[in-house]
């Protein structure tokens, strides 16, 4: 089995797959800002194995970030394990590994089962991954969180079995299902993870600096980290922790600088999926300009904005 490439580094920086937000355009802004390894947003098992048009447009990837990731979610094992076995014949380098997914907390993902609501689970998330393990040639590796609910707190457990079945890696989120993203993300947890496995931890939860990077490596002894929300907006993050890791001095983006990044960003995302992408982009256009001054004034404009070219319009105005 060949070994995850961003081992392959002392403490990788990863880009967390996350759904409407890190597309290919995306992934590739934050390659070129120093992020080790990015993965596709999460992909139906299900809709790649019937062909739709939506979930085979998500496996898209750009040379820039190749090999990468794909992350998979479902909870037929043999759906996933088909799947899987599909894009091991098919991959031609650009796959590196296949992640399932196993933390997403989305009530649309978690009513069927899937996601998040596998942690409850654990035996039925075991046979997945033996399955997708046993149809595969690259790894298999799977994100999680430490539990479903405050009284079900079973990270422990839930990733034993999981490396019992074959993962080569788990990627742990210090957050409860039921508590989304608010609270703080419990680094003990990825602490006891780390030091239960014999297999790698990458650790995941408010990571918004170089600093909480230094400061996540410390407390739990991890193998990596994976950022989230903290790249929204700020794909310079990867730049940031990269400097941290190697003790040099970090000068944070100027105005110009993020607003030159968010036009760079719209540009390209517009070129690759046509007028309509404006509207999708609206999201990350208010956490590149979220701060600013006259960032809100901003944003209103850009949302009222009837198309792509006359965002850009406002952005470069504002840029002068």
């Amino acid at each position: 089995m060949p070994m995850l490439p961003f081992l392959q580094k002392e403490f990788p920086v990863l880009l967390a797959p996350m759904a409407g937000v890190t597309d290919v355009v995306y992934r590739t802004l934050c390659r070129h800002q120093g992020c080790d390894f990015t993965y596709t947003e999460m992909v139906s098992a299900k809709g790649l194995s019937f062909g739709g048009a939506g979930s085979t447009a998500l496996l898209e990837t750009d040379p820039a970030e190749r090999p990468c990731g794909v992350q998979l979610f479902g909870r037929e094992p043999e759906i996933l394990a088909e799947v899987a076995h599909k894009l091991c014949q098919e991959n031609r380098g650009e796959l590196a590994l296949i992640d399932i997914n196993m933390g997403c907390p989305a009530p649309k993902i978690t009513g069927n089962g899937e996601g998040s609501a596998l942690m409850k689970e654990p035996l039925l998330a075991g046979r997945i991954v033996e399955a997708v393990v046993k149809a595969s040639s690259l790894p298999v590796t799977v994100k999680i969180r430490k539990g479903f609910d405050a009284a079900h707190v079973n990270a422990l457990e839930f990733a034993h079995i999981l490396q019992e079945s074959g993962a080569a890696c788990i990627t742990l989120h210090g957050r409860t299902r039921e508590q989304m993203y608010s609270g703080r993300a419990d680094w003990d947890s990825i602490a006891a993870l780390k030091a239960a496995l014999h297999i790698p931890v990458i650790g995941n939860g408010d990571v918004f600096t170089g600093q909480d990077a230094l400061a996540l490596r410390a407390h739990t002894g991890c193998d990596g980290v994976m950022v989230a929300r903290g790249a929204q907006g700020n794909p310079f993050i990867f730049q940031e922790i990269q400097a941290a890791l190697a003790g040099r001095p970090y000068s944070p983006p100027s105005v110009n600088d993020r607003l030159d990044m968010a036009i760079l960003h719209l540009e390209r995302a517009l070129a690759h999926k046509g007028p309509r992408a404006y509207i999708e982009m609206r999201k990350h256009m208010a956490w590149y300009i979220k701060g600013l001054r006259g960032g809100a004034r901003l944003r209103a404009q850009l949302n009222a904005a009837p198309s792509g070219e006359a965002m850009l319009a406002l952005l470069r105005e504002a840029r002068e």
